[in-house]
């Protein structure tokens, strides 16, 4: 019989609110040589606990739960301890808002939730071994904000574009992202501009039909 060690499981912790969602990535993922989930969580404050006890290797994370802690609000408390497993976002979202707040907040990887089988199981094998995984949309989506920086808006442009598409006032704004009327002011005098717009609600329908932000 052959002496040669097994290679080590990579021990998986999904997070999603949906059962069926989960359901479905333990059928695809069990059946992979090597990965085994090994415990599911239904809300992004429930990841970040089970994460902290250094029993997994690779957490699957979506970003949007129905209430509490967004997924990349989790994603940026996980990495953060020493010897954190490694988060692999799998959303259905590609905005660049959404792309950014992940890639910020430490995510190894991207993954839409439409992503073949297999395309999955090797994110999953790729961010387990430390090395960046994205799917190509996304990664197509930061190479164009790469080659055109100059009217690529900034993280915290998008996020008061977010607030305004969610219908914030700037007083509300800057109530929310700790920050003067004026620069909020400041900051969508450059969104107009970047955009090529002269309102709140032109900029707001540009950006969704960009997929900068997402309504």
């Amino acid at each position: 019989m052959s002496t040669e060690p097994e290679p080590a499981t990579v021990r998986l912790l999904l997070a999603d609110d949906h059962p069926v969602v989960r359901a479905g990535l333990r059928a695809v993922l069990d059946t992979e040589p090597g990965l085994r989930v090994t415990a599911e969580a239904a809300t992004a404050e429930r990841a970040v606990a089970l994460a902290a006890t250094g029993e997994f290797d690779v957490v699957l994370m979506d970003l949007q739960f129905g209430g509490g802690m967004h997924g990349a609000e989790a994603t940026a408390a996980i990495t953060a301890e020493p010897g954190a497993p490694r988060v692999l976002i799998l959303t259905t979202y590609d905005s660049d808002a959404d792309i950014l707040a992940a890639v910020e907040a430490g995510a190894s990887g991207y993954l839409l939730k439409d992503a073949p089988p297999e395309e999955l199981a090797a994110a999953v094998r790729t961010a387990a071994a430390g090395r960046s995984a994205l799917a190509p949309a996304v990664a197509h989506r930061l190479m164009d904000r790469m080659r055109t920086p100059a009217d690529a808006l900034t993280k915290r442009e998008l996020e008061v574009l977010r607030l305004v598409g969610e219908g914030l006032s700037n007083l509300q704004i800057s109530k929310r992202l700790f920050l003067s009327q004026a620069t909020v002011k400041s900051h969508l005098v450059h969104i107009y501009a970047k955009l090529g717009v002269d309102s709140r609600t032109s900029a707001v329908a540009v950006a969704t039909a960009r997929r900068l932000i997402r309504r």
